[in-house]
């Protein structure tokens, strides 16, 4: 066994396909089918029920999962690990946005600490306009935000990921069985609008541009209860794949496809007060974030 057996199979797991994988591991997806296999031979279980709709996990997929994750986090934190520094300390109020907090912040959290344990960092929970303020304000020290929302003269923004949006629908459906989709096409199913942190605001952008309009049929705050909706065939939405995950809560499957306009991405960083000196703390949590999305990273 080897890290190529466990990212590809990380990837494939994550994605749900083999051809999704290979594009994200920007790879052959004969290299993603084979290591796999290969992995397979090794553990000797099944890992994928190989079906039409794509590689769906077994038991034993679904177990060995976690154990893949945190060997490729271990790995990953053997590369950063002379980053840290105990005579760092001090106390930093970091502000995250909700979308943030749930699906980016946690693991860089739980590294942080073990990187700068002398660096006591405090997180607040602030929509947008609330992080813009307090921040010209000097009430917080830093966000990790959607800097593609922050436009504030004063502040500066460093954006680390860019996650592309695109359409989600339960598994099965027809747009499945095609290429790229139409707004036009999407604007014909009932759709979810999710509101939390400027979503519609955003969505709205982008159909507006292309003189479409979706047919809501809910709006709601949580992206769980988009996920079952849609995974239960109640309606399509375009979200990021930052909050896309495979599987509702009910178990079932939700199929990720490619609209045939440019939609926006959603971009996480970093912002703080351009008029504010830095203190030890914010650079380290500057180096931090610049070395685990900006720096190149050990491929194998």
């Amino acid at each position: 066994m080897n890290f190529k057996h466990l990212k590809y199979f990380v990837a494939t797991a994550d994605t749900g396909q083999v051809s999704r994988a290979a594009k994200l591991l920007s790879i052959s997806q004969s290299s993603v089918t084979s290591s796999v296999r290969e992995l397979e031979t090794i553990l000797g279980v099944t890992l994928f029920e190989r079906r039409a709709q794509g590689m769906e996990m077994t038991k034993a997929g679904r177990e060995f999962l976690q154990a893949a994750r945190d060997i490729l986090e271990k790995v990953e934190s053997a590369q950063h690990i002379n980053l840290g520094s105990s005579d760092i300390s001090g106390t930093l109020t970091l502000a995250a946005t909700y979308t943030v907090i749930g699906y980016f912040l946690p693991y860089h959290l739980g590294r942080l600490a073990q990187l700068y344990p002398r660096i006591d960092i405090q997180i607040v929970e602030l929509n947008r306009q609330s992080i813009e303020e307090q921040l010209l304000q000097s009430q917080i020290d830093m966000a990790v935000a959607l800097t593609s929302n922050i436009h504030r003269e004063g502040i500066e923004t460093l954006t680390l990921l860019k996650s592309p949006r695109r359409l989600w629908v339960p598994a099965g459906h027809g747009f499945c069985k095609g290429g790229e989709v139409s707004l036009s096409r999407v604007a014909q199913e009932p759709y979810v609008m999710l509101t939390v942190d400027e979503a519609a605001h955003s969505s709205m952008k982008y159909w507006n541009k292309h003189n479409a309009r979706p047919d809501v049929k809910l709006r709601t705050s949580s992206v769980e209860a988009v996920r079952s909706l849609v995974a239960n065939g109640q309606g399509v939405t375009i979200l990021s794949d930052m909050v896309y995950r495979p599987w509702s809560l009910e178990g079932r499957r939700i199929e990720i496809v490619p609209t045939d306009v440019e939609v926006p991405t959603m971009d996480v960083g970093l912002a703080f007060n351009r008029a504010k000196s830095p203190t030890p703390a914010m650079e380290a949590l500057k180096a931090y974030f610049s070395s685990a999305f900006l720096s190149p990273k050990l491929q194998f």
